[in-house]
This record gives structure tokens, C-alpha cells and sequence, in this order.
């Protein structure tokens, strides 16, 4: 969901009714393979571009499928039928894989041949259609942009792909190329990539997404297949587009005038499509904190996702009941994930007072500065302290073997279910008791190595850490949180925990807290890791911005 007016059609968009010019016809071949995880968000990004669907004619090929592609397919098929001035869905019987395919996502030199065979017919239908654009675009990336049509037809060049966001360095256009055809480091890669030179860029290379504009004289050069007589490159497909253009005289362009929407980052063949369909569900994650928006799915073809708890008796999110905007994408990931949440609303600091601190036997520890801003407490800090404490007295008074607490600002690694499943299995293989266990932190000693824990190794014994973005606790962890009494003596909860492992650098930081026998471990690699960090652009803390203890 995107605020209105964050996108805007060309200012020199001479067609519709009002200008007595119709929009110009575009024909939009569409392959699909084992797809069914990303197409009920790319048929609703199709759906939703601003573009007349009397003037956009769809040509759908799915094949070699070892998921419900098909099937999905066919329902959106049957709900938008009559919209589009024609809509055409193929389903040729084939196995799913090819000769000498080794998994789902091997390229062999079969696929190459037949997914250029694929583009070349569906060159050959728009213009036997007499269209005037052809729109290439794979089943998996994401037009957000409702006007990408018209802006990219207003660039009037033969071939231009809109530039596509990734959460890498990764994008659908390459600067340069080396003499076998691949990709070659460029200098101005990372100016197009990031944006900071805006606007529309010669490039050798363009792929998963782009235009063909058929009624420039040029376009009729443009070839897929058969090879040239004059390539002799490897077979790849995308390889074989850029050369056969070059070929021809044909420049290609990306243009990154205007954010155009987003495509999930090609898996190495070895991997699996279980791995693939995790990396999507990443991206789509991730894609929140880059567009600052969320990628919606056409609700009736979504696949179910199970919910789980991942086998903890209940997961907590904590949230300030005004930050409705971190809820939402924070409610968007959990559920992409099919994790099973409870709501829990953090303690505000614009309500904490004098009176509500006595009542509560609320004091800070004597002496207590910040290490590293020198200062006291903050209200925020304390408003933070006191949610995750009310969660450690739930646990303890409903007997909670074990539960998850995540905080709204963080953003997930790939796999995070399964890692955790992992973890959580090598901890009860090997009879670890625990009390506390990091999934995301910042830690603070790092000069010495942390130790490995034995029988589990995606553990460590937790040295002094901060934050507290998400972290498992059992029953016994919880008890001892509570047993150390730290409302009288509050100091921020990040720095309570490592007080309570024995791990703070401060001595006399600890001395008040006489039992400190909380046995911490966190995951490494780490599992989830904050949106933004001090500094960036949207980096904004409740806890750290708010006023100080003394203005309480």
C-alpha cells in the first residue's frame, strides 16, 4: 500500500479521452514456472498498472511446473475474464523438469532454447496483432508503480526496462559487459543502481522486465531466435538478447527516473524451490523497509501458510499501540511467516508520571549513567523496561515452559523459521538448560571470541550485549529476571540482562544485584537484526529520543 499521490503518471502523456489520442496496444507474454508463492502478488501488481486492459492483450504460458501455478492461473484467469482485450492462458503437458536438469532451478541448455523460442513467439503474435509495444516480464517481478507503462512509452527508445529495486546490489540491468557476454563491474553500476544520477541510461544489458516499442523502425531487427549466424557466446538467454541487439544496432535502456518496483534476487541452481519460496517470503520482508510500503496479494489465490508458534507456548510483539505503522509491518512479517502472535501493548512513556513511578516502587539505580551517551535513564527506557517486565510476570504466573519476545523494529534473516526449529532441537538433543537465548542483539565485547556451546553449534555463551529486538526465554529465565527486583533499581532492560549473566564491564553496575546466575546464549549467526540503525535515513528510537529521568 503505497500513499496516494506517491506515484505520478508523465507529464507529456498525450493519450486517454480527454486528448482524442487511445493508448497505445501492448502485448504482455508472461512464463511461469513453479511460481505459485510470487504470483498472487505479481497478478495483482499486473492488475493494478493504471493502463487501459482494453488496450493490453495477455499471452500466458505455464509449463514444466512441480507446484499449483496452474491451477492459480486458471482461477485469476476465470475472475478477470472480459477485462483484457484478449487473454490467452497455454498449459502444454511436460514433466517438470528437462533432460540433464539436475533441480528445479538448473538452467540446462534446454531451458535457454526454449524460453528464447518462448519470447520469440510471443514477438511474433504482437506483431502479427499489429501491437504497437510488447511488455516482457517475469512471474516474479513486481511493478509497483501503476504508471510504469505510460512512463516507460514516454521514453520513446526501442527497448528500455524500468530499473528494479532488490534487496541487494542485485537489479535487472548491467553496465558493462566482459568479451564472453557476462556480467562486468562498471563504474557507474552503483550511480544507476542507487539512484544518485536519475534518469534514462545506455546500458549493454537488460532482462527479466522491459519494453520493445514495435512501432520503432529499429524494432523489427530484434531477433530472440534463432541464434544469429554471428553469435557465438554461450547459450543464455539473457546473453542472447543483449548481443542480438547489438547485432542489429539496437541500444538498450534502463530508466530509474521513478521507483518502478521491486524483483527478488536469482538463486544459485543448486538450491531448492523450498529455499526459493523462503527467499521470496524475505523478500517481500525486506521490500517494506526498502519502498516503505507493503506488496499486497490478490487474497483469494494467496497460498495458506499454517500458522505456528513454533513450538513456544506463546510469542509476544511488543508495540506502542500509536506506532500503527511498525505494527502493520511488523503483524505483515509474522504473518508471511506464519508465526502466531500475541499483541502486546508496550508501556508509552508520554503516559508514565510521578505517581504512577511511586506506585509502582519505581526508582533508578543509584549512580546509574549510560556508558555510552552519559546520561540517565530516559521516560522511554523506562516505559521499554517495564513491557518486557510485565511479560516476564505472565510467563511466571501462567507457568509458560518457554515464549518468544519480539520488539517492532526488527527485520528478519532468510529461513528464520526453520533456523530456530534447528536451534531449538539442538538444544533439546543436547539437554542444554538455558534460560535466555539471543536472536538478535548488538554485542558489545568483541575482543575476545565468545564460546562455542558444545552439541549446539549455532549457539554461543552470550557476552555483554545490547538490545533487545527478540530473545527466547523459559520459565526459569523469566523467575530470575523477576527475582532480581530491578524496579527499584531500574537501570535501561538491555543493560539489565547482561547484569543478570554477569557479563556488564560496570562491577559496580552489578554489585547491587547479589544472584546473577541467568544462563544467556544467543544464536550465531543472529536471526534478526533492526530496519534501520543510528543514522540512517527513518532511524527513529522512542526509547533514546524521549525525556530523561529526571524530567519524569
Amino acid at each position: 500500500r503505497f500513499k496516494k499521490g506517491y506515484f505520478l503518471p508523465p507529464e507529456n502523456w498525450r493519450y486517454g479521452a480527454d486528448s482524442g489520442w487511445r493508448e497505445p496496444t501492448v502485448f504482455v507474454p508472461i512464463f511461469v514456472r513453479n511460481k505459485a508463492h510470487a504470483l498472487p502478488y505479481f497478478l495483482n501488481c499486473l492488475s493494478n498498472l493504471d493502463y487501459p486492459k482494453s488496450r493490453m492483450s495477455l499471452w500466458i504460458v505455464t509449463d514444466h511446473n512441480s507446484d499449483n501455478s496452474t491451477e492459480i492461473l486458471e482461477k485469476w484467469v476465470e475472475s478477470v475474464k472480459g477485462e483484457y482485450h484478449e487473454l490467452v492462458l497455454e498449459k502444454p503437458e511436460t514433466e517438470w523438469f528437462y533432460e540433464n536438469q539436475t533441480s528445479n532451478l538448473d538452467w540446462p541448455k534446454e531451458r535457454h532454447i526454449h524460453m528464447l523460442q518462448l519470447r520469440q513467439a510471443g514477438l511474433v503474435k504482437a506483431r502479427e496483432k499489429w501491437s504497437d509495444y510488447v511488455l516482457y516480464i517475469d512471474a516474479d517481478n513486481m511493478l509497483v508503480n501503476p504508471y510504469t507503462l505510460q512512463q516507460l512509452i514516454s521514453k520513446d527508445v526501442a527497448i528500455v526496462a524500468p530499473m528494479l529495486t532488490t534487496i541487494a546490489s542485485y537489479s535487472n540491468f548491467w553496465a558493462a559487459q566482459d568479451e564472453n557476454g557476462y556480467y562486468e563491474r562498471a563504474d557507474n553500476y552503483f550511480t544507476i543502481r542507487n539512484r544518485v544520477e536519475q534518469g534514462l541510461f545506455e546500458v549493454p544489458m537488460v532482462h527479466s522486465t522491459f519494453l520493445v516499442n514495435l512501432v520503432n523502425r529499429k524494432s523489427r531487427k530484434i531477433q530472440f531466435w534463432p541464434l544469429h549466424e554471428d553469435y557465438h557466446l554461450d547459450l543464455d538467454d539473457i546473453i542472447v538478447f543483449s548481443i542480438h541487439a547489438k547485432l542489429a544496432d539496437i541500444s538498450l535502456y534502463v530508466d530509474n527516473t521513478y521507483i518502478y518496483g521491486c524483483m527478488p534476487i536469482p538463486l544459485p541452481h543448486h538450491k531448492t524451490l523450498i529455499e526459493e519460496v523462503e527467499v521470496f517470503t524475505h523478500f517481500l520482508m525486506e521490500i517494506m523497509s526498502k519502498l516503505s510500503a507493503v506488496i499486497q496479494p490478490i487474497e483469494t489465490l494467496k497460498i495458506h501458510v499454517p500458522a505456528t508458534n513454533l513450538g513456544f507456548d506463546k510469542i509476544f510483539m511488543i508495540n506502542l499501540e500509536r506506532r500503527e505503522d511498525r505494527y502493520y509491518r511488523m503483524a505483515t512479517a509474522l504473518q508471511l511467516q506464519g508465526i502466531s502472535f500475541s499483541h502486546f501493548k508496550a508501556i508509552d512513556s508520554k503516559s508514565l508520571n510521578s505517581t504512577y513511578l511511586k506506585g509502582m516502587g519505581i526508582d533508578m539505580l543509584p549512580g546509574y549513567v549510560d556508558p555510552y551517551r552519559e546520561r540517565t535513564l530516559t521516560r522511554g527506557e523506562i516505559g521499554c523496561f517495564l513491557s518486557h517486565y510485565f511479560i516476564w510476570q505472565e510467563v511466571v504466573e501462567k507457568r509458560m515452559e518457554k515464549v518468544i519476545v519480539f520488539e517492532d523494529d526488527l527485520r528478519f534473516e532468510v529461513s528464520f523459521n526453520r533456523r530456530l526449529e534447528n536451534v531449538m532441537r539442538e538444544i533439546e538433543d543436547a539437554d542444554l538448560e538455558w534460560d535466555l537465548i539471543y536472536l538478535g542483539r548488538k554485542r558489545m565485547q568483541v575482543k575476545v571470541p565468545e564460546k562455542r556451546v558444545d552439541g549446539c553449534p549455532s549457539l554461543v555463551e552470550a557476552d555483554y550485549s545490547y538490545w533487545t529486538l527478540a530473545y527466547a526465554l523459559s520459565l526459569s529465565g523469566a523467575q530470575k529476571l523477576l527475582d532480581g527486583k530491578p524496579l527499584h533499581r531500574m537501570v535501561p532492560v538491555d543493560e539489565y540482562l547482561p547484569i543478570m549473566f554477569n557479563k556488564h564491564p560496570i562491577a559496580k553496575y552489578m554489585e547491587p544485584f547479589e544472584t546473577r546466575d541467568l544462563k544467556a546464549f544467543s544464536v550465531e549467526p543472529l536471526y534478526v537484526y533492526p530496519t534501520h540503525y543510528t543514522g540512517q535515513i527513518n532511524y527513529f528510537s522512542d526509547t533514546e529520543t524521549s525525556s530523561i529521568w529526571d524530567d519524569v
